[in-house]
């Protein structure tokens, strides 16, 4: 038992009580008995969902076993036998078998179990167990893969209602605790970086835009060739990276990371006005692009030549010769003298590995310093979340100033040795759908309206290969949905994420449900919501309207997030990490509740509410009413319609509605749209006041919409002053 560590021994009550372990084995079960005294302790278990036969022998042996039938189980005769053993001296221990569930899936207690055990009324102790394994594989594991487990035993709960809520959100921050602190998340991921690359040097990275590839050994070298140029002609701790995804975008970063020095990878489309506070706040003078990225590219604002550092060129100027002594260094070198000769652990932990700028969807970009343990850490996160085999293929098209870009597509797969295939725009659907099937990729992210441009030019087998097709950065619709299960037989996973979370922050990946041999499950897919939180993720609700009042994590409200993949603050922006940053949490904006499965489901951006009549009325929910209702032109695939909040001198605000599909008859239309909105259960009070038709709405490169861009034609078009 060497291998379990246990934490919080001084909650462990000195009355008898109830305690709840979110999983159990065999070693963690003996070491929790013997930290509860050894003995008198009586085991709750579920008559079908029975332990492995070596803790029922332990069980038996050191204890009494208590069942219950969960479906023919009355709750208050339950609570009446617990209350009779808590009142004979005896602890009352929960313990969980092992039912249906996901990968790195944080409880073991399905859902209806925490409903019937919160029902019981009894104040429970909650416990957190975890598994972990050594190495960089699935670094949170399950019960019998794991090479070390902590049994973390939290204070009591207050009696009263919603005890379920309140074990979950115990658990949940145990966990967060417990992960920051895996030493994997404290190594150098310019170390996790070569290791992997050396380990995996004959997988390729496929340039989709010129149909090169490039083997993981090459490409090393390539990059510690341009990061030792890099450490002796640029004196800043940053660069700007000009790059979009790509064999030059890849190793501007890599080589970045390798000399210790922070890229900033700039959105190659923001206005002068962005770029220009990119450039103030980070406080950047080099840019690493490429010329004929640039000729692409003639409107953005372009440094002066003297500022760019044209990565063609550089290599160029290095020689063959050289590169390709890097690239036998890089493939066959001592680690220990790579390590000398880069310095690898210089930097890691908290240092900063990374800079990256929100969209700016809502106003100016806000710097995000993106540390060596949030990008590990959510590296592995995602990995424990996902099944691939050693010939998989990641689609990597997302921007690489775009969070998901350059953590999950670009360092997962150079770290874990799968096939990285990039394209420099996720807007060319035609090209991206031929990408999947030619190299037969397995995960494809993207967001709804972009997976809907790509289905339209799609096959039944386009998508045969994928076995991941997550969408992000916007509501999914169920029409989205539902079209490309019909079409492709593929189920979209809708998933939640923020730059300042590195950036996914849940997932719906796999959907487990009962079988003939287990009929017990814990639910990781939820139609309509953002999935599972990520193995050492916690979450808090409040008020929206009052930080300091703590709701339930199963009521809708403010969403607060800790963990190793949250960061500490924006930079330079004192003022406002006052107001998002407390002891640790991160208050996102966002409103939403958690089930009792560790299920995400949002209500939408804070900033996306409308307060009319005094009554707060969400801006996506009468999207996806409105979308369902209109009808697409053929072959159109952008976003129809988007809705904005104005003042109205009567009611504080009214919704109005910017529409890429109207242009005629458009009081008419409005009629029908109301009409088919009350109809679908809405109130009144949420219809939009009026069709403001567009050209397209706004959208980022991102692809999310442009809420900045969506107030100015608005208030524009009523004349409205901004």
């Amino acid at each position: 038992m060497g291998k379990v560590r246990i934490f919080g021994e001084e909650n462990l009550t000195p009355q008898p009580s109830l305690y709840l372990p979110c999983r159990l084995d065999r070693d963690t079960l003996e070491t929790l008995v013997q930290a509860m005294g050894g003995g008198g302790v009586t085991f709750l278990m579920e008559r079908h969902l029975r332990p492995e036969p070596r803790m029922m022998r332990f069980m038996e042996s050191a204890g009494r076993v208590l069942e219950f039938d969960f479906r023919n189980c009355d709750s208050r005769e339950l609570r009446e036998q617990i209350l009779e053993h808590l009142q004979q001296g005896r602890d009352v221990l929960y313990v969980p078998g092992i039912p249906n569930r996901d990968l790195a899936c944080l409880s073991d207690v399905p859902m209806p179990f925490m409903m019937h055990l919160a029902a019981l009324h009894i104040a429970p102790v909650p416990v957190f167990v975890g598994f972990y394994r050594k190495g960089y594989v699935r670094v949170v594991t399950e019960e019998a893969r794991y090479d070390s487990a902590v049994v973390d035993v939290r204070p009591k709960l207050e009696p009263g209602p919603l005890a379920g809520d309140r074990t979950l959100e115990a658990w949940m921050e145990a966990s967060a605790r417990h992960y920051a602190e895996l030493p994997q998340l404290q190594v150098s991921l310019a170390r996790l970086l070569v290791e992997g690359m050396r380990k995996h040097s004959s997988v390729r990275l496929e340039d989709g835009l010129d149909n090169t590839g490039i083997e993981y050994g090459k490409l090393l070298g390539v990059s510690m060739a341009l990061a030792r140029w890099l450490r002796a002609n640029i004196a800043e701790p940053r660069v700007g990276v000009l790059l979009p995804p790509g064999k030059g975008g890849v190793i501007a970063n890599f080589a970045c990371i390798l000399a210790g020095i922070s890229p900033v990878n700039i959105n190659y489309t923001s206005s002068e006005g962005a770029f220009e506070s990119i450039c103030r706040q980070s406080g950047i003078k080099r840019f690493i692009t490429a010329r004929p990225f640039m000729a692409k590219l003639p409107q953005f604002p372009w440094p002066p030549a003297e500022q760019i550092i044209y990565l063609e060129r550089v290599l160029k100027g290095l020689g063959m010769s050289k590169i390709a002594t890097w690239v036998a260094f890089a493939k066959l070198a001592p680690m220990a003298l790579v390590n000398k000769t880069f310095n690898l652990d210089a930097r890691s932990g908290g240092d900063e590995a990374a800079l990256l700028f929100t969209s700016g969807s809502s106003g100016e970009p806000k710097g995000v310093s993106m540390t060596h343990t949030m990008l590990v850490g959510q590296v592995l996160q995602m990995y424990c979340k996902v099944e691939l085999d050693k010939d998989a293929a990641i689609l990597s098209s997302l921007p690489l100033f775009h969070s998901f870009g350059l953590s999950v597509s670009t360092l997962m797969p150079a770290i874990f040795g799968i096939k990285m295939v990039t394209y420099p725009s996720p807007l060319d659907a035609k090209r991206l759908n031929e990408l999947i099937e030619t190299h037969k990729c397995c995960l494809a992210v993207t967001t709804p309206t972009f997976a809907r441009s790509m289905l339209r030019r799609a096959g039944k087998d386009t998508y045969r290969s994928v076995h991941y097709f997550v969408v992000g950065a916007e509501r999914l619709q169920d029409a989205v949905a539902d079209e490309f299960m019909e079409k492709c037989g593929v189920k979209l996973m809708e998933g939640y994420g923020l730059t300042e979370a590195s950036p996914v922050v849940a997932c719906c990946l796999e959907e487990t449900g009962p079988t003939p041999e287990q009929p017990f499950y814990v639910q990781a897919y939820k139609r309509g919501s953002v999935g599972q939180l990520l193995p050492g993720q916690a979450v808090r609700i409040t008020d929206p309207d009052d930080d300091n009042v703590r709701l339930p994590l199963s009521q809708q409200g403010m969403v607060w997030l800790k963990g190793a993949n949250i960061f500490n603050g924006y930079i330079g922006r004192e003022e406002l990490n006052r107001e998002v940053i407390r002891d640790g949490w991160f208050k996102t904006g966002d409103l939403g509740s958690v089930d009792l499965n560790g299920i995400l489901s949002l209500g939408g951006r804070r900033a996306r509410f409308s307060k009319i009549g005094g009554e707060m009325v969400p801006h996506e929910v009468v999207e996806q009413a409105v979308d369902a209702f209109v009808t697409l032109p053929q072959g159109f695939t952008g976003r129809a319609v988007a809705v904005v909040g104005v003042p109205d001198p009567q009611k504080g605000e009214a919704l109005v509605l910017l529409s890429a599909v109207h242009s005629t008859q458009l009081g008419k239309e409005m009629d029908a749209i109301r009409e088919h909105l009350v109809a679908s259960g809405l109130p009144r009070l949420w219809c939009p006041r009026e069709i403001i038709p567009v050209e397209t709405i706004p959208m980022l490169p991102t692809g999310k919409m442009d809420l900045k861009g969506c107030r100015i034609l608005a208030f524009e078009a009523l004349g409205l002053p901004l």
